[in-house]
């Protein structure tokens, strides 16, 4: 009775196709793109740990981490962007037109503030799904188009927020209906081991897993990197694209 000889898999030598060679745990960890952010941060928690005495107090990591909320919510859909290789200016002054858009219809036409809320929602995606119509059509660089959407977003947010109220500012809503549950969703405070984080955090973070789980796990994902590495590349090998 003859046994079957098992042969260890081989290793890559010169000439052959790298991504067959085995690699170590470093050169793997080395290797992974999230390691400078990573490190980066390290980095910048290690200095102000050093050089701000009130850094390490738990009323420092609130603040930080509401901060980093805020502009993590954001960057979340503009990372994804950006891996698909383009990028959009107008998203910091589009949260504000948000914001605006909520407040301004809530209080001018005495809705439920929830009603603002998803007026702007659908005025907001909307002004996303003109931004990428007219990328794709002109052929534009991204860089321009959402340029000029931020310029007049800009513009429009001061010129509509005084024409109607006749300041800068858009009028309080805080005594209008909806408005405690919708702060309890949006701007509540939970407290996690004697540290009162904002919800926002807990958005950030869901955001961040959807995310995640989209390019990792999903065709769309595959898509948003193949497109980010090369958009003829992917286009060829059967990724939906204009034209």
């Amino acid at each position: 009775m003859t046994q079957a000889v098992t042969e260890p898999p081989p290793v890559a030598g010169p000439g052959s196709d790298e991504r067959l060679a085995r690699r170590s745990p470093m050169r793997r960890l080395l290797g992974r793109p999230e390691l400078g952010a990573l490190l980066g941060a390290v980095a910048l928690f290690v200095f102000f740990s050093i050089i701000a005495d009130a850094f390490l107090q738990t009323g420092s990591f609130s603040t930080v981490l509401y901060a980093s909320s805020t502009f993590g919510i954001m960057a979340v859909g503009v990372s994804l962007l950006m891996i698909g290789g383009e990028f959009d200016l107008s998203a910091g002054v589009m949260v504000t037109s948000s914001a605006l858009i909520a407040a301004l219809t809530a209080y001018q036409l005495t809705l439920n503030v929830w009603a603002g809320v998803a007026i702007s929602l659908v005025l907001t995606l909307a002004l996303g799904m003109v931004n990428g119509i007219l990328y794709v059509r002109t052929k534009l660089p991204s860089f321009i188009i959402t340029l000029a959407t931020f310029f007049m977003l800009a513009g429009l947010n001061l010129g509509v927020t005084k024409a109607l109220t006749g300041n800068v500012a858009s009028d309080s809503v805080r005594d209008m209906d909806g408005f405690g549950s919708a702060r309890s969703i949006f701007a509540s405070d939970i407290d996690v081991l004697g540290v009162n984080v904002k919800i926002t955090v807990f958005w950030w973070l869901l955001f961040v897993a959807i995310a995640t789980w989209i390019l990792l796990r999903t065709r769309i994902g595959n898509w948003i990197f193949a497109v980010g590495g090369s958009a003829d590349s992917a286009r060829a090998v059967g990724v939906p694209g204009p034209g």
